[in-house]
């Protein structure tokens, strides 16, 4: 017989903070029906990879991972979810040691269809058309890894379709956590220690879109009001979330984190209209001044792609200029990838992968100067630091983050976990702030 009886289950997650949150709450309905967590390079009885499919690397990681938890235990359970699976089930089922392919929804229900495998003793596929879903999918955690900050997921899918992305066909449309299950959410996790959410989704600017009278602000206000909620912080937005009422309403909400990752891709216009993008450079430009002029100190950090079909040497040189002109205060970048099913894919004009490697270089040295810039405007100021973790490379030594997302580390002979306290911040040591207590 194949399958053990253990009770033992491990976790990978590849990709986004979304995926962080769906394993969370996997993880708590294994624990839920008795069965002990373990680390994902131990034996288990039960594997589940959270996979993502952004990329053709995450493809390609999720196999890898796939094939790692088949060589620790070949008798194991090995269930496969996440947007990966939901775009390719049979590629995946071909791949040695798969039991169960389980997609995009109805995650909370992966351990009966666990169970089911065992019982009838060959792999299921549990794939679903995930156009026809229309609620949002409610799988409550009442913990997180970490213990200072919860990632929150507020929202599922996206209907802005930009040419290059799998995302849409992988997640589905829009669909909106309602506003009570969220503030429930937050009431657990706050009765578990967290101070700080960051509300994460898959296009977080669509959030309430598809519900009544519902809308990100007033979530926003709802959440802020909640004892022991000290900072709110939000994933990655669309600019064109940025309205001037949206920046004038979170200005005045003091647990809003200075801090906005504002996706840019491309800082060509005419790379942005190939990518069927929302906005254009000057309307970015527009977006991120509304920022600065209401929130001083604001750190904007963003997503730029290299190498999109058709990026000439004068777009690529464009964005360069473009990404100097705005100041990010970090950058994410990352190369092209063509996805099978989306438009992009079939475009002409494909740019090599060694001019894709030269041009990513070339804007990760930009994104660390400008990170740089950013980083010693702040030597000399007092700032609010949650302390999230012990260094591992000194002893009495704490880090964690302000709320713009700089990184500081201090020297304490007690315990700093959990604590948000005021920090002078003195000088910057290989990317950290480090500082002194007040």
């Amino acid at each position: 017989m194949k399958y053990t009886n253990g009770r033992r289950v491990a976790f990978h997650t590849l990709g986004c903070k979304v995926n962080q949150y769906d394993t969370q709450a996997m993880q708590e309905k294994f624990e839920q029906s008795g069965y002990e967590v373990t680390d994902f390079n131990d034996v288990a009885d039960v594997y589940v990879i959270n996979t993502c499919t952004v990329t053709s690397l995450g493809d390609r990681k999720s196999r890898q991972m796939i094939r790692r938890a088949y060589r620790r235990n070949p008798n194991a359970v090995i269930a496969v979810v996440g947007c990966y699976a939901q775009t390719a089930p049979e590629e995946i089922l071909e791949i040695p040691g798969v039991d169960l392919v389980l997609g995009t929804r109805d995650r909370n229900r992966i351990v009966e269809y666990v169970e089911q495998v065992k019982e009838i003793g060959k792999p299921i596929n549990v794939i679903q058309d995930i156009m026809e879903t229309k609620e949002f999918e409610e799988m409550p955690i009442s913990s997180f890894d970490e213990k200072t900050r919860a990632v929150l997921k507020i929202q599922e899918g996206c209907d802005h379709y930009c040419s290059y992305c799998i995302i849409p066909y992988a997640r589905g449309p829009v669909r909106s956590r309602k506003p009570e299950d969220v503030i429930r959410q937050v009431h657990r996790l706050v009765d578990s220690g967290f101070q700080e959410f960051v509300l994460t989704g898959i296009h977080v600017a669509s959030y309430g879109k598809d519900l009544n009278n519902v809308n990100l602000i007033s979530l926003i206000d709802k959440i802020s009001k909640i004892e022991g909620v000290e900072r709110i912080r939000l994933g990655s937005i669309e600019p064109t979330l940025l309205t001037e009422d949206f920046v004038k309403a979170v200005k005045d909400m003091p647990k809003v984190c200075r801090h906005y990752h504002l996706s840019l891709q491309s800082g060509h216009d005419q790379t942005l209209k190939r990518m069927n993008r929302k906005y254009n450079t000057k309307q970015y430009k527009e977006i991120v001044a509304r920022l600065r002029k209401y929130i001083p100190d604001v750190a904007i950090t963003t997503d730029i792609m290299v190498g999109f079909p058709g990026e000439t040497q004068e777009e690529f040189e464009g964005t360069k200029e473009f990404v100097k002109s705005i100041g990010f205060s970090r950058i994410h970048v990352f190369k092209y990838s063509p996805r099978e099913g989306t438009p992009a894919a079939r475009f002409k004009d494909q740019v090599p992968e060694n001019i894709k490697e030269i041009r990513s270089r070339e804007l990760i040295a930009l994104g660390k100067e400008m990170e740089l810039e950013y980083l010693r405007s702040f030597v000399g100021k007092e700032e609010l630091v949650l302390f999230e973790e012990e260094s591992k490379d000194k002893n009495n030594w704490y880090e964690g983050y302000t709320d713009h997302y700089i990184r500081v580390a201090v020297q304490y002979n007690d315990s700093l976990l959990g604590n948000i306290v005021p920090v002078s911040l003195q000088r910057i040591e290989n990317g950290i702030m480090a500082g002194t207590l007040k």
